[in-house]
């Protein structure tokens, strides 16, 4: 019986890496995306990934919601009956400076990034320690590590992720469930491609390998982490970062 993942925010950039490099891996791949609008994309993610003959199917859920994550799980595990595997990753910006950001902005974000995370474990714990053992990858971010002007609100939901790891890891470790972080630095994707190019030049000289960072890295990451050969590490927060200097 192959193994399942189930990986949140995966109808494009560092989701989209990670359901391909998991798939490589020989998981069946349940891709999240957030609703009907997003399907098309996320669906093509999942043909993407059954090239690699294994099975994959789109499951719409906005993951900020606990209710639709409950639903999204009963979905996932009547298809499969299992889940070896989750990735958090879904997440959104909203930057601005702290003087100007409204209440709904910082909200937002929190819901989004940290919140989901929560609402998701919630779910899917339950299922892992049924099957006594599951990974679950929480994607953060180096904003979480070392905070960045601009992002008070992203920064402290990328912190908080890294907090409910950390916990989560000496809760579940009795269980056979290992609980890591991945922490990405600057990575090629939309989110990062709007950024005008003095900006991206500027980022660029503070990393030590002197380029940016791209979805397969993360992905690799992650990747690792979901095998066999991650099965003792726990708790820990691996910074997929190029060397940068914040």
């Amino acid at each position: 019986m192959s193994k399942v993942a189930l990986v949140t925010g995966a109808r494009q950039g560092i989701g989209r890496a990670i359901s391909f490099a998991l798939a490589q891996q020989g998981f069946d791949v349940a891709i999240n995306c957030r609703n009907e609008q997003t399907a098309l994309a996320a669906r093509e993610v999942a043909n993407e990934c059954m090239k690699h003959g294994v099975d994959a199917d789109c499951f719409t859920a906005d993951v900020s919601q606990f209710e639709e994550c409950a639903e999204m799980v009963k979905r996932v595990m009547a298809r499969w009956g299992r889940i070896d595997v989750l990735v958090n990753n879904a997440g959104i910006t909203r930057d601005g400076l702290i003087a100007r950001m409204g209440e709904a902005q910082f909200d937002d974000v929190i819901a989004a990034n940290q919140k989901s995370v929560f609402n998701m474990m919630r779910q899917v714990v339950p299922v892992m320690m049924k099957q006594r053992g599951g990974r679950i990858i929480n994607i953060s971010s180096v904003a979480g590590v070392y905070g960045n002007a601009g992002q008070l609100n992203y920064s402290a939901s990328k912190a908080a992720i890294i907090g409910m790891t950390k916990s989560a890891a000496k809760e579940l470790g009795a269980r056979g469930i290992t609980v890591n972080a991945v922490a990405p630095g600057f990575i090629e994707t939309d989110m990062t491609e709007k950024l005008p190019d003095k900006a991206k030049a500027a980022i660029i000289e503070r990393i030590s390998l002197g380029r940016t960072g791209k979805p397969e890295d993360v992905a690799n990451a992650v990747a690792f982490l979901a095998g066999d050969s991650a099965s003792y590490i726990t708790g820990q927060v691996l910074c997929v970062d190029g060397g940068i200097v914040m």
